[in-house]
């Protein structure tokens, strides 16, 4: 996708050929910087504190982080020090966790003196893959949103309501839940975006809102609790967001705030679809949607928010009282019967045991339990 016109990536090797350039994503929308990482330790910074975000997005960083750390020392010890490390970041995203396990399995099958190029193998082709999976999301999710369109009156937009950012912005390029939309304007069908701020960090408001207008897709920003209203007044046609983690039953644990939005959908009949790639699902989770870790983050992001002052000035204003506590959950729990269908790299399918299976037959045993 492209800012200012100009293409990016949300990551990217710097130009000596071993660090890793990322797009600073905290200091969105009112300011574009990148960093360039140049250790395992920096990149478990840039994942914990969310220079960068999203699930594709923090497992293709992970790997970065174990290229830089061989660079270092392509030991063994080396290898399970630094998953270690980056494993700690964020529990709820399963690629990273998928994608740590990946590539220590593939590092520890090889010499340690050809660790170093392997390591920047394995790293670039899970980016090149993330991209071809997001575009392959965003055709399938165009056939939902075009048919969609076809109930709606001449020369009205097809509204789609999105929460938190499931953008470019948290993959590598294209975005899950946005890939459908970039796809839809792209082939002309008119399409608007009701844009959830999803405090505290306000990823909608702030990235979401961010790469839509770069792209040049018409939206509007709401707070987080207006989406019922509008739903019950005919102004939202479907729900499409995206997931960090996903059930092998379907369940999906997406930003705090999803759950309830897809109560709402439920109540007011309209579809709730969510975009994700096979890398998002959690095959060893089946019935239990309690065994999903969700991550508590720092409280401050309750206590606190961050923008841009009348003088231009970025700054940071506490808006709680002084000795209020505050709780901070950074994911909830959608049950997939609240859910019309999961769009993949593969395919729409009913969120259920039987139609991922169905998709992703790899992954199911003998005895139809999956894998």
């Amino acid at each position: 996708m492209k800012i200012r016109g100009i293409p990016y990536r949300t990551i990217w090797l710097n130009e000596d050929g071993w660090r890793v350039n990322v797009i600073d994503q905290t200091k969105l929308p009112h300011e574009f910087s990148t960093i360039t990482l140049s250790s395992d330790h920096d990149v478990a910074h840039a994942i914990r504190t969310m220079i960068v975000r999203g699930a594709p997005l923090i497992g293709a960083a992970a790997a970065f982080g174990i290229c830089l750390a061989m660079r270092e020392d392509a030991s063994n010890s080396s290898l399970i020090t630094t998953c270690k490390l980056l494993s700690r970041t964020r529990p709820t995203a399963v690629n990273l966790h998928r994608t740590l396990n990946d590539m220590k399995t593939a590092l520890m099958n090889v010499s340690e003196r050809e660790r170093v190029a392997t390591a920047y193998t394995l790293a670039n082709d899970i980016c090149l893959t993330d991209i071809k999976t997001n575009q392959a999301i965003g055709e399938h999710g165009f056939e939902v949103l075009r048919k969609l369109y076809t109930n709606k009156p001449p020369d009205t937009p097809l509204n789609i309501l999105t929460h938190c950012n499931a953008g470019w912005l948290a993959t590598v390029d294209w975005g899950t839940a946005t890939a459908p939309m970039y796809s839809a304007h792209n082939a002309g069908l008119p399409i608007h975006v009701w844009v959830d701020e999803t405090r505290p960090r306000n990823q909608g408001s702030a990235l979401t809102a961010f790469e839509l207008a770069q792209h040049g897709v018409p939206h509007t920003v709401i707070v987080d609790n207006a989406g019922g209203h509008l739903m019950q007044n005919g102004e939202i046609d479907l729900c499409l967001v995206g997931t960090d983690r996903t059930t092998a039953s379907g369940d999906v644990a997406n930003k705090i705030g999803t759950y309830l939005k897809a109560l709402a959908a439920k109540d007011n009949n309209i579809p709730f679809y969510v975009a994700l790639p096979s890398s998002t699902i959690d095959w060893s989770i089946t019935d239990d949607i309690n065994e999903i870790p969700i991550e508590e983050r720092s409280k401050e992001e309750v206590m606190y928010v961050s923008g841009r002052d009348e003088e231009g000035r970025l700054a940071k204003i506490q808006v709680t009282p002084d000795g209020s506590n505050t709780a901070n959950y950074a994911f909830d729990v959608t049950p997939a019967r609240l859910i019309t269908g999961l769009i993949t790299e593969r395919g729409m399918t009913e969120p259920s045991a039987e139609g991922l299976a169905t998709l992703f037959p790899e992954h199911v045993t003998q005895d139809h339990r999956t894998i």
